[in-house]
């Protein structure tokens, strides 16, 4: 991102924010709603992908009525291939024909007319009558011949082999191109949140980062998109999968035998009834895990900033308290949360095996009446574990959704966060600048105190090419007027004007090229000495840039790094803060921008660099309008005009030596400095 509000107002810690976590139930509706909204673009291939999953899971559920199948072929084999009903059917035959007589078959002490032969039921093993027939008779001929090739029926048991296999293998096909494409969106949809993120961030006035932890805002960019990726890429097509799954299910179980259906519902309907309970109870804990983990981040960014503050201010005992205090707060919501998702798979896994049971004692129950073949039985333990399992994955991707839903309703909140104003109908640019610039009864309040005002009705011009430094106590106003300067911040009352345009009239993009900026804090990213300081500048030669390093002193130091300006600066990489100082000057000479602010640009510097960088920093003035806010009196003696600010106003003006001699405030402030030195 490019280097445009360096100069930011110092930013408070996380917890500036006023944002508890758990203070209010994530609306997860709406987040989902905006998360769905976001991804609109890319919607049909979505829909493609959950129809895959859905079709996915039918294919799953149509395997265990081909198992039945397969299981009453081998059943049948097994057992001779006679089952009870045609063995029946055939001595019904025989009774009927008088080759069977009934009275040779009646227990003792009973007689023909004890008997209903109408309604007698071979195929009932409680009848005393029908025992003893099944036990002794001879089958007729002709049932023995129908059944002579009787066995393991090989060519049926392969044609079922060969569907089962089609099935599961159509099964697998759809759920990795689904997996696939859902890979695909989940990481478009990242790169995308991610990138407008950032994009945001360069569009948020200084006033949020005035109240709001950087780290805070790091935390939306990694974990919570992460969350939303994960629960992208797995919940939504396992949602899917599970509901296709479960509904495919019922409809099997119950169009194979409604009784053993209603077993397993029965057995199943209590966790799905927990499972709802617990999802509506532990909404507000994966709410509260998001934030105060968010809160977290801010807290150890900060601290790790200012860790050598920290240590000089024996701070220590101060700043593990309370990281101990918000890492406890992260622990409860992160137990909270978990403890109460994670009920749901034991629960799960104890419905589950209920069901097993359920399953085994009705269907041995009915084998036994006769109603249901063995294969049966068989589908439907298959059919338990499936009917259970999207109950298991439903509750899990909820888990996840719920999770989901507070991650994006951080990042969709950060993304309505009011932004700048647009300013891409302006027309108007500042171009081949002279340097002039004006601030006419400027007036400044921050945003969220205007009720404190705190420049008032400042003006003043300024020349091309002049030199102007501000100078006054802390808080008096200096670097806000670089702020207004800059457009980080807008004045509440009268303009600025470079070169007799009104600042406000052209974007602020054209206002920033037209400064090079050097600012007491350094900055320096992980790269080369030489990509720093080229940083975001085009058409440098070598040449430039080696003396723009040996005008600020630093190219000897830079000749002596292990790689010389291919040197990689990381976080280890030995450089003072002097060093890094000279090093963002340097930056400033290969910009070569028209106009320059320097704000304590040699406040890290000891007094013989300080000489040779103000040489350094007459040169780079040169010719160009600069506005230096400096601390050190001594370092500004020369400049063209000096502005002494006192509570937003300006109180004197006038050169060194004439302010001197006035023996006003800029003379007290000169003076005071003079008797600290000596």
């Amino acid at each position: 991102m490019p280097q445009t509000n360096n100069r930011m107002p110092a930013r408070r810690g996380p917890m500036g924010r006023g944002m508890g976590g758990g203070e209010k139930a994530t609306d997860m509706r709406g987040a989902l709603k905006k998360l769905i909204s976001y991804c609109k673009n890319q919607a049909g291939i979505i829909i493609f992908a959950l129809i895959l999953a859905a079709a996915g899971a039918v294919f799953t559920i149509i395997g265990p009525n081909q198992i039945s199948r397969l299981t009453d072929y081998i059943y049948d084999g097994i057992s001779g291939g006679a089952s009870t009903e045609d063995i029946a059917e055939d001595i019904q035959a025989q009774i009927a024909s008088g080759e069977i007589n009934i009275l040779d078959y009646l227990p003792e002490g009973t007689s023909i007319e004890d008997v209903d032969l109408e309604e007698l039921d071979l195929t009932d093993t409680d009848n005393e009558l029908s025992q003893a027939i099944l036990s002794n008779v001879t089958l007729s001929e002709e049932y023995q011949e129908a059944h002579e090739d009787d066995g393991i029926d090989m060519d049926g048991i392969l044609s079922v082999a060969i569907l089962l296999v089609c099935i599961y293998l159509l099964s697998a096909i759809c759920n990795f191109v689904q997996h696939y494409i859902m890979q695909t969106v989940t990481q478009r949809t990242a790169r995308r949140l991610r990138g407008d993120i950032d994009t945001k961030i360069n569009r948020l006035p200084l006033k949020y980062f005035s109240g709001n932890a950087s780290g805070d805002v790091l935390s939306r960019m990694t974990n919570d998109v992460d969350m939303i990726g994960q629960a992208m890429s797995n919940s939504l097509s396992n949602l899917v999968t599970a509901v296709a799954q479960f509904i495919g299910c019922l409809i099997m179980m119950y169009y194979t035998n409604w009784i053993m259906g209603t077993t397993t519902v029965v057995a199943t309907l209590l966790g799905l009834v927990l499972m709802v309970v617990i999802m509506s109870r532990s909404q507000k804990y994966f709410t509260a895990r998001q934030r105060s983990l968010g809160e977290l981040n801010g807290y150890i960014e900060e601290m790790y900033t200012g860790h050598d503050a920290i240590r000089i201010l024996n701070a220590e005992g101060k700043v593990i308290k309370k990281f101990s205090s918000m890492n406890r707060k992260v622990k409860n919501a992160e137990f909270r949360s978990q403890f109460l998702s994670g009920l749901m798979q034991p629960l799960m896994t104890f419905i589950g095996n209920l069901g097993y049971v359920a399953v085994c004692v009705v269907g041995a129950a009915l084998i036994i009446d006769g109603q249901i073949s063995f294969g049966v039985i068989t589908a439907f333990l298959i059919y338990t574990r499936l009917f259970e399992s999207p109950l298991r994955q439903i509750a899990q991707a909820m888990t996840q959704v719920q999770s989901c839903s507070a991650a994006s309703e951080r990042v969709f909140e950060f993304l309505a966060e009011e932004e700048m104003e647009d300013e891409s109908a302006k027309t108007r640019r500042i171009e081949n600048v002279h340097g002039e610039v004006e601030f006419r009864n400027v007036k400044f309040a921050y945003p969220n105190a205007p009720e404190k005002e705190i420049i008032h009705n400042f003006s003043v011009k300024v020349k091309r090419g002049q030199k102007v430094a501000i100078v006054g106590p802390t808080g008096a106003g200096k670097t806000t007027m670089v702020n207004l300067l800059m457009r980080f911040f807008e004045p509440t009352g009268g303009k600025i004007l470079i070169d007799g345009i009104p600042t406000d009239e052209v974007p602020r993009e054209n206002v920033h090229s037209q400064f090079g900026m050097v600012l007491q804090d350094t900055w320096l990213f992980e790269g080369t000495v030489k990509e720093n300081l080229l940083y975001n500048t085009q058409g440098v030669t070598d040449e430039q840039m080696i003396q723009a390093c040996k005008s600020c002193g630093i190219h000897h130091f830079i000749q002596a790094l292990p790689h010389g300006y291919d040197t990689v600066l990381k976080d280890n990489t030995s450089i003072s803060a002097g060093q890094k100082q000279l090093m963002t000057i340097a930056r400033a000479m290969i910009q070569n921008s028209p106009m320059l602010i320097l704000d304590e640009a040699t406040s890290s510097v000891d007094t013989k660099t300080e000489m040779l960088t103000q040489q350094a920093m007459d040169k780079l003035t040169n010719k160009r309008t600069s506005f230096v806010i400096a601390h050190r009196l001594s370092t500004i003696k020369n400049a063209d005009i000096i502005l002494v600010m006192r509570n937003g106003d300006i109180v004197e003006q006038g050169t060194h030596e004439q302010l001197l001699d006035k023996n006003g405030f800029y003379a007290e402030l000169y003076n005071s400095q003079f008797e600290q030195i000596s």
